[in-house]
C-alpha cells in the first residue's frame, strides 16, 4: 500500500512539473511591468532626452553610477554639438517631414 502512495505522489509531481514546463495547459503569460525608456523615435536624440532617461532597478544588472556617468557624458556631448550647430547655422540633423 505504501508503494502505491509513493507512485501516486511521483506521478502527481511529474504532472505538476509538466504543466510548469509548458506542456499541457501552459501558464499565463507574465506581465511586463517595467517602464520603457522613453526616447523619441521620430527625431534624433537631444541632450535633454538623455538627461530624462531612467532605467529600472534589477537584481542583476549594470551599476547605476556607470550608466548615469555615460548618460551624462553623452548628454554633454550632444549639448555641445547642438550649441555648435546653432551658432554655425548648419542644420541640426533633424529629418525634414
Amino acid at each position: 500500500m505504501m508503494w502505491l502512495f509513493a507512485i501516486l505522489i511521483v506521478l502527481a509531481m511529474g504532472g505538476i512539473a509538466m504543466v510548469a514546463a509548458g506542456r499541457g495547459t501552459p501558464l499565463q503569460e507574465a506581465y511586463d511591468d517595467r517602464p520603457d525608456a522613453l526616447v523619441p523615435a521620430d527625431r534624433p536624440l537631444r541632450a535633454a532626452d538623455l538627461r530624462a532617461v531612467r532605467f529600472p532597478l534589477a537584481l542583476r544588472g549594470y551599476r547605476m553610477a556607470e550608466v548615469d556617468a555615460l548618460l551624462a557624458r553623452l548628454a554633454g556631448e550632444l549639448a555641445a554639438r547642438e550649441q555648435a550647430t546653432e551658432h554655425s547655422g548648419e542644420p541640426t540633423g533633424e529629418r525634414p517631414e
